[in-house]
């Protein structure tokens, strides 16, 4: 049969033992001829399409044949058998979640836009993790885009993860899957998809080791003495003893205004909206982080923002200070400072509030922490009092390094 095939002469024939499969013999310009397996269908009445499944003789007869019965069964399910395979070309430009661009609603990338849409913004406060996930590790993987959801396979999920997980980031491979998962059911939930191809029996990036960096007295000691040393940016210095003295999240004061800010009281309130736990907070401040906020609004220069970007009416990227710190992280160990991360702090705050006897249901709602079962749902006193006192002893402990 393979003689046979390779003396066809120009031309396209059809296979009279398999329904819509043809040979299609080309001559080039040099005259050589080539010989390409076609797959000939309609999708949804639209008009017959010739679709390559392979070449002759790199695909044999008998594959050819196998392909084009396993694309028969996808347009039985209503499925494109052009979209259930990754694309042979890359496309560099990211599809968008905009799901005015999306109109397959059995697409990737319909499914992603509903997701976000339906699940992501009505549940997340911040969804624009999510949406960066989605955009950079799936929508813009080769093998996803453009695909029909319907035939993602579980080998293309441990592909994807394996890719993060290779280009140094195990802990987002462990995020975008958990994302993953809740997408796919949210697919079937919404009869996007019938079934998941999320099926892993372990984290793709490993176990997370819990994080235990807490900055010493002595490194504390070393900061505060002289904050331009540690960092060649004054405002990240600042921004690190803010949330050193608050315990505040990085996120909380990315998006806080001046008009949250009450430096006579002594005050910052933290809106349901800017709060991870969705309740409003009030963080009582002490002296010592009063004289940094002033120090921030002479630098807002009459921004609303405590901590305004490039466009002083929009607030800086919380990624930046990140970026900051990462890359003064070799000055500080050089000074004697080990590396930390801005979220080290809290935790650095929340021991210290142990080490000086305060009291744990205190300590954690200096945190705005749940202190969790009965006495979460009885107790609604917010302990302003007992939390100034708190961080005012924390700062006093702080004073009392900068001092030595």
């Amino acid at each position: 049969m393979a003689t046979a095939l390779m003396a066809m002469p120009v031309g396209r024939r059809k296979d009279p033992a398999q329904r819509g499969l043809y040979l299609d013999v080309v001559a080039t310009a040099g005259g050589k001829l080539t010989r390409t397996w076609l797959h000939r269908f309609s999708f949804k009445q639209t008009r017959d399409t010739y679709h390559t499944i392979g070449h002759f003789p790199e695909t044999s007869l008998e594959k050819a044949r196998r392909l084009v019965q396993a694309q028969r069964e996808l347009l039985s399910q209503g499925i494109d058998p052009r979209r259930a395979a990754p694309r042979r070309r890359a496309v560099n430009s990211p599809l968008p979640l905009s799901s005015a661009a999306v109109g397959d609603q059995h697409s990737i990338e319909f499914l992603a836009s509903e997701f976000m849409e339906r699940y992501i913004k009505p549940n997340h406060k911040d969804p624009s993790q999510t949406a960066r996930m989605l955009q950079k590790d799936v929508l813009c993987a080769d093998a996803w885009k453009g695909r029909d959801a319907r035939t993602i396979k579980p080998r293309e999920v441990i592909d994807l993860l394996d890719g993060i997980v290779a280009r140094g980031s195990p802990a987002m491979a462990n995020d975008v899957a958990s994302m993953l998962k809740q997408m796919f059911l949210f697919g079937i939930h919404r009869t996007i998809v019938e079934d998941t191809p999320v099926k892993l029996l372990m984290a793709p990036g490993g176990e997370e080791k819990p994080r235990d960096r807490v900055l010493t007295d002595k490194e504390l000691a070393i900061f505060l003495k002289d904050p331009d040393a540690c960092t060649k940016l004054p405002k990240l210095a600042i921004v690190i003893t803010v949330l050193l003295t608050t315990a505040a999240r990085r996120q909380e004061l990315v998006l806080a205004r001046w008009s949250d800010v009450d430096l006579r009281a002594g005050t910052w309130l933290v809106p349901a909206s800017n709060s991870k736990t969705g309740r409003a907070f009030t963080i009582p401040l002490s002296s010592m982080a009063v004289e940094a906020f002033e120090r921030l609004k002479k630098r807002a220069d009459g921004s609303v923002w405590v901590l305004p970007g490039e466009d002083p009416k929009e607030h800086i990227d919380a990624k930046l200070l990140t970026r900051g710190l990462a890359r003064n992280l070799e000055r500080m160990e050089k000074l004697g400072i080990k590396a930390f991360t801005l979220h080290d702090l809290r935790r650095t705050a929340r021991t210290g509030l142990g080490n000086l006897g305060i009291a744990p249901h205190i300590g954690e709602r200096c945190l705005n922490h749940s202190v969790g079962g009965m006495q979460d749902v009885y107790d609604k006193a917010d302990y302003l009092t007992e939390r100034r006192a708190a961080l005012e002893k924390w700062a006093a402990h702080l004073e009392s390094l900068r001092a030595t």
